[in-house]
């Protein structure tokens, strides 16, 4: 009896705290019915909406680059992994992660948990009280934010991992990691309060720290079988799609026009359309450095590279895309170009990383943060109320030190919190499939499933498809293709 009464009070309580938002929505609309709330509120919060939306489009994209890196085995789980992640950094957030990323605090944030409880938005989410946009548009915005960090750990991780470790590495990174790295950096924690450390729209606190979760789980997981030869040298694994890898590049780039300039949260001050054209520019130079380099490697034209480029450009930008002036975005985007094929091709001698995440994200997340440090405009230092203007206005090594120390730091803590977490995965439950599972796919294995059904299974069990054109080929009474002869 008495345990029953403690749980009706706790489901009682339950339901009172997530009764109170819909109170504190009620005030809001009360308001807006009464003309008592500003136009801006309307217009900022639609624009903050808009750019949420296309940073969850990301998501997309992100499936396509991973499908099309994979081969025609693993398509299909990728699907199914980038749903449940992004559905589990839904549910995380709400509950904990926006409290601990942006809610009063030098180390931690401690309130906003279930967006409630909050008292008054300015104050309780200070660092983002320049924006009278609501506070739901900009949780969604954050949030997205989060999705996107977190898609970024499993680049390394393709044709070899258990799907229980997506599930249980989520609720962990998206409800303590990325909230508190986040906060330290972008949410008023102590790098950036304290510290003054530069980073608009997250080169540190979205793309290092989902490619630091990316390293460390890689470092436990190991290499795709028949990755590296007897004597070490590494060996090229195609993926099976390249135009699906270059479609989800593209989706990333349009999904960028909401991650930077949408950083601004808001569109009254004017800023959001010249952060828009930094990001492009910035690309642009990262693509065509990239090609060049490539090139200058291997002689030819490389469709990855030429992706890897832009995406790593789109991370370099990010951090300066609100502290620089036009004219250094060429340059940001351009040293991207240069530094990621480089860092691509020096990794893959060790570590197998099927899509570059450490060096698109990981490499030029860091040269990113430290540009700040180096181009940060004097107008855009005041404007945004964080840090001092870089090294070639001020003449000081200040801020890029900052610059440095914070990404020390932030990579430090994820990096120590990801490896124990993966260790841990890894002596319980376990990161990797087995050998003959790795080789009859993680589609049929983890989903019982073909991403491409009519590749794999054989034609004579192919029940409601046209016959093959090959099938024709098989003599009378001959044995068609086993799935394992057909899949290598």
């Amino acid at each position: 009896m008495r345990r029953s009464r403690l749980a009706g009070g706790a489901l009682g309580g339950l339901a009172a705290a997530l009764a109170a938002p819909a109170a504190a929505m009620a005030d809001t609309l009360d308001a807006a019915g009464a003309g008592v709330l500003p136009q801006s509120v309307a217009i900022n919060s639609m624009w903050v909406v808009v750019a949420a939306i296309l940073v969850i489009f990301m998501q997309a994209g992100f499936a396509f680059l991973e499908i099309g890196f994979s081969r025609g085995k693993n398509a299909g789980t990728v699907v199914a992994k980038i749903l449940t992640n992004f559905s589990i950094a839904a549910l995380m957030y709400w509950a904990v992660g926006f409290a601990f990323a942006f809610g009063a605090g030098d180390i931690i944030g401690t309130d906003g948990f279930f967006l409630r409880d909050y008292g008054d938005p300015q104050e309780a989410f200070a660092v983002m009280g320049l924006s009278d946009a609501t506070i739901e548009s900009k949780w969604l915005f954050q949030f997205s934010f989060c999705a996107v960090s977190l898609a970024i750990v499993w680049g390394t991780t393709l044709e070899r991992i258990k799907f229980g470790v997506y599930i249980i590495y989520a609720v962990v990174f998206a409800g303590v990691i990325y909230p508190i790295g986040s906060h330290w950096v972008f949410g008023g924690g102590w790098l950036q309060a304290n510290l003054g450390m530069q980073d608009f729209a997250g080169s540190t606190a979205v793309h290092l720290i989902g490619a630091t979760g990316a390293l460390a789980v890689l470092l436990h997981l190991g290499p795709r079988r028949g990755k590296y030869a007897a004597d070490g040298s590494p060996r090229a694994i195609p993926g099976h799609n390249m135009p699906l890898f270059g479609l989800g590049v593209l989706i990333l780039l349009i999904g960028w026009f909401g991650f930077n300039p949408g950083s601004t949260l808001g569109a009254l001050d004017g800023r959001f359309p010249e952060i828009a054209m930094v990001t492009l520019l910035a690309t642009g130079a990262g693509v065509l450095a990239a090609i060049v380099t490539a090139a200058a490697k291997t002689k030819a034209i490389d469709i990855g590279m030429a992706g890897n480029g832009a995406i790593g450009a789109l991370v370099a930008i990010t951090a300066p895309s609100g502290y620089v002036e036009v004219w250094t975005a060429p340059l940001i985007g351009g040293v991207a170009g240069i530094i990621v094929p480089l860092s691509i091709y020096a990794i893959d001698k060790k570590l197998d990383d099927p899509v570059g995440a450490l060096s698109a994200h990981g490499v030029a997340g860091v040269w990113g943060t430290l540009s700040c440090g180096i181009f940060t405009s004097p107008r855009f230092a005041e404007y945004n109320a964080f840090g001092d203007p870089g090294l070639i206005y001020s003449g000081s090594f200040g801020q890029l030190g900052t610059q440095a120390l914070g990404v020390l730091v932030v990579f430090a803590f994820v990096f120590t919190l990801s490896y124990v977490t993966f260790g841990i995965i890894k002596a319980t439950y376990g990161l990797r499939v087995s050998e003959e599972e790795e080789e009859a796919g993680l589609d049929i294995v983890e989903h019982g499933m073909y991403g491409y059904p009519e590749q794999f299974i054989p034609a004579p069990e192919l029940i409601g498809y046209a016959t093959s054109p090959g099938s024709r080929d098989i003599p009378t009474g001959a044995t068609a293709p086993s799935n394992r002869e057909v899949t290598a």
